[in-house]
């Protein structure tokens, strides 16, 4: 059986790093970035 593979995405502002939510990243997608962890 093969192994689902998932992921956890994170949006984070590229002018001061901190995390925003994934709304306001969809609304401003020139100064955030979606970041995309896999899961343990």
């Amino acid at each position: 059986m093969a192994k689902k593979t998932t992921y956890t995405e994170r949006a984070r502002s590229a002018k001061t790093g901190r995390y925003v939510t994934k709304k306001y990243a969809e609304q401003h997608p020139n100064t955030t970035v979606i970041e995309k962890d896999k899961k343990k």
